[in-house]
């Protein structure tokens, strides 16, 4: 929705919000001194979204965060972009409600993950794929990977991982070949029946074949026999079971315009100046993910080369802000003006370090203009608990989104505006 000029603004509507139960807690963030607003301002329910968004990712954030802001500051029609898409959450969210949605991400796997459910095919269409695959055709056999799988699962996925590697080389890749692997690709490793694998870590991450070898031992367990392709037609079915006609045609009217990058977000000359609406992003937290290290196994049956991939994890706080403000003098260019940047951050390193502060001064210097502070704050989730982090601790439990705007005005020629 947009509210209109009698409404109430988003710092007013924020301050009055309690649909919850609660009242908003009003604070302000240094060093800046930017009004900030506490408070639950979604649902902390597991699977309040629409079907298509069940796709694991690590460090992913909820359909609801960018939903939020969508629809209080977009209208249909309007782009809406995220710099660091990952599983492509922004995207989905988007589109699902009539925008635009680009994205960029440095990471191949975001495309691969993201593509697919712009543009989902049939149950139908999945099946008859299915069916035309060879799934005894393999020509490699990793048995360092045996301790995953089942012999036999594993040379399903290694003929599943032949079939598409020759497709996409053939550039004979369609959209439901897209579609089972990016469904392959979340069902690698996991920790339920639902996955290909034994008893692993949760589908966000890989672990090595060392430490999985320790996990066998310590639970005294052996790989089952995993059906590879009845396990993609029933993740397929619960990734489409929200997918009607209507929202079919809303996606393949966004699917149409948009623009997926694989390359740093600093620089990204093929996105227009003044032609985004809105920015929602959640970019690399300090040294908090090893994503080389989740993404091995799901590199390699994509063909890629995780450590070839140059990703943003820095260590200090000063290279961080060095990053960021390269990214956000990009996005104050993408801007329309009037356009807002939704900066999601977190607290790392047990909360004390708060990169809400650290980013405000950076979207100042790229010349923008701050709005807010906003934390969702909540009670943990099961994936949260999974992790065998308490409520309260380690910042895993608040969302602190810091929104900026772009002036009206351009900023005179020669210069930004101090």
């Amino acid at each position: 929705m947009i509210r209109k000029a009698e409404k109430l603004s988003l710092q007013d509507e924020l301050r009055a919000f309690r649909a919850f139960g609660t009242a908003t807690r009003v604070t302000v963030t240094e060093p800046l001194r930017v009004e900030t607003f506490v408070n639950e301002f979604w649902t902390a329910k597991q699977r309040a979204a629409h079907s298509l968004h069940e796709v694991s990712y690590r460090a992913c954030f909820k359909p609801q965060l960018p939903r939020f802001f969508i629809e209080r500051l977009t209208r249909r029609g309007e782009t809406v972009y995220d710099p660091f898409m990952g599983r492509g959450t922004t995207l989905i969210e988007a589109a699902l409600m009539g925008r635009v949605p680009s994205g960029c991400d440095v990471n191949p796997l975001s495309a691969i993950l993201t593509r697919p459910r712009l543009a989902p095919p049939t149950m139908e269409e999945v099946a008859a794929r299915l069916k035309e695959i060879d799934f005894g055709d393999h020509d490699e056999y990793p048995e360092d990977l045996l301790v995953f799988y089942h012999p036999d699962t594993l040379k399903e996925v290694c003929a599943l991982r032949k079939y598409l590697l020759r497709r996409e080389a053939k550039g004979t890749l369609d959209g439901a070949d897209g579609w089972i692997r990016m469904v392959a690709v979340n069902r690698l490793t996991g920790h339920s029946p639902g996955f290909f694998s034994v008893y692993t870590m949760p589908p966000n991450q890989a672990v090595s074949a060392v430490s999985q070898r320790k996990i066998n031992e310590k639970r005294r367990q052996t790989p089952p026999r995993r059906n590879v392709p009845a396990l993609i037609l029933v993740k397929s079915r619960a990734l489409l079971k929200d997918c009607d006609e209507a929202t079919r045609r809303t996606l393949a009217e966004a699917e149409r315009k948009t623009l997926l990058l694989t390359q740093p977000s600093a620089t990204t000359p093929r996105i227009a100046s003044g032609s985004v609406a809105l920015v929602v992003t959640s970019p690399p937290f300090l040294d908090v993910v090893d994503y080389a290290g989740d993404n091995w196994l799901r590199g390699w049956f994509c063909g890629i080369d995780p450590q070839a991939v140059s990703l943003t994890v820095p260590r200090k706080v000063e290279a961080w802000q060095a990053a960021m403000r390269a990214v956000l003098v990009e996005l104050e260019r993408l801007l329309r003006p009037g356009g807002h940047v939704a900066f999601e951050v977190g607290e790392v390193r047990g909360g004390r370090v708060r990169l809400e502060e650290a980013i405000l001064p950076c979207g100042v210097e790229a010349g923008l203009a701050p709005v807010l502070v906003m934390i969702h704050d909540q009670q943990f989730t099961k994936t949260a608990n999974c992790w065998g982090v308490e409520n309260g601790q380690k910042g895993t439990n608040t969302n602190r989104v810091v929104v900026f705007r772009k002036c009206e005005d351009p900023p005179p020629r020669g210069g930004r505006r101090g």
